[in-house]
């Protein structure tokens, strides 16, 4: 299961985002060549954040198509298939380009009201009142 892999990279990548503060949910977007399966990255994910500023997050995954260029029609499209064949004439003599990206779009911090252990509640109350 090569997700474990790749959501230990994206720990490390949320770990620096977050700052110590506590993350609740994380959004990548990962090329199709990488062949992410959404479930199993989920469950590498709650894997490696264990003990970590992400435990029990969750993981939002949006894979991104590859873009396939014929050399013979000189059609351009997206795909999610390393061994596509350009959907216009047919042909296989294809350039493939990206889809193997792996970045981290956005991390959600809890809010101060919602960390265990916090008495004030929320940041705009100072004195703590609820």
């Amino acid at each position: 299961m090569h997700e474990v892999g790749l959501a230990e990279a994206i720990l490390e990548a949320v770990e620096k985002r977050a700052a110590g503060r506590p993350v609740t949910r994380a959004k990548v977007r990962a090329g199709a060549l990488l062949h992410v399966v959404e479930p199993s990255m989920g469950q590498a994910f709650q894997l490696v954040t264990e003990g970590t500023v992400a435990e029990g997050a969750a993981i939002d995954v949006v894979v991104t198509p590859a873009q396939i260029t014929c050399r013979a029609c000189g059609h351009q499209d997206g795909t999610h298939d390393p061994l596509a064949v350009c959907p216009a004439c047919g042909g296989d003599d294809v350039d493939v380009t990206g889809g193997n990206e792996l970045v981290l779009e956005s991390i959600e911090i809890a809010e101060a009201r919602d960390v265990p252990g916090n008495s004030r509640r929320d940041r705009g109350d100072p004195a703590g009142s609820a």
